[in-house]
């Protein structure tokens, strides 16, 4: 299958591509939620240096402790990108707000883009539907996709799972137990601030490295915690 990263011309920003060649590693960071000191810790395990890439699966801010401090340590660096996840998106509507958060930090959230790619890879925040053409995703479906059925946020085929072909599709949203990780698609929300650990991949190595939150932020339900599927070798 030929790889169409064109987004619907309705949506923007959508698209930022980056030549992997300009850069030594690249590392794909998981849901951080305003969790800044879990986002130290793991920044201190991969020790980036200014010519490797950390990309976030978004979802940056919201139900930690501490967004504008990540919002901060994420903008520092010129080598940082994210997409943006449906949590960015609620403020930049107007349906939660960040009393520490500025003007130019919204407009910051309101500048990432949807989607983030190189090589044979895309980052987005909630997924991808294999049926249908990529150009006809919604905004709401690339932030918020996770189960195949209609309407089913949590009811199995879900996308990830069912996914046949490429791009290889790295992801946050869905909170995982484990890190989902497949031929293509990789899950990397694993849940930091509900207690589980703040998850890195690497793309160079093509390995995990994780971290533990020193508390439980928020509590969530077992049932919305997704035990993703053992495939097969």
């Amino acid at each position: 299958m030929t790889t169409n990263l064109t987004l619907n011309s309705a949506i923007d920003p959508s698209h930022e591509h980056i030549d992997s060649a300009e850069w030594d590693d690249i590392y794909v960071v998981g849901d951080v939620h305003g969790c800044r000191e879990v986002l130290e810790q793991l920044l201190a395990r991969l020790d980036p240096a200014p010519n490797d890439l950390v990309v976030f699966v978004g979802d940056l801010v919201r139900k930690g402790p501490d967004s504008k401090g990540v919002l901060d340590l994420v903008r520092a660096h010129p080598n940082f990108r994210s997409v943006r996840g449906n949590n960015e998106q609620k403020l930049i509507d107007g349906r939660k707000s960040i009393e520490t958060l500025t003007d130019d930090d919204l407009a910051y959230l309101e500048s990432l883009p949807l989607i983030i790619s190189w090589d044979d890879v895309a980052v987005v925040h909630g997924g991808i539907d294999h049926r249908k053409p990529f150009d006809e995703h919604t905004l709401t479906e690339l932030l918020n996709n996770r189960s195949l059925v209609p309407d089913g946020s949590y009811e199995r085929p879900f996308w990830f799972e069912a996914r046949p072909e490429s791009p290889r599709v790295f992801f946050g949203h869905t909170v995982l137990s484990e890190p989902f990780v497949s031929e293509h698609a990789v899950g990397l929300d694993t849940g930091c601030v509900y207690g589980g650990q703040l998850t890195a991949y690497d793309y160079r190595a093509d390995e995990l490295i994780a971290v533990d939150p020193p508390e439980t932020y928020v509590s969530r339900s077992s049932d919305s915690i997704v035990e993703p599927a053992t495939l097969d070798p």
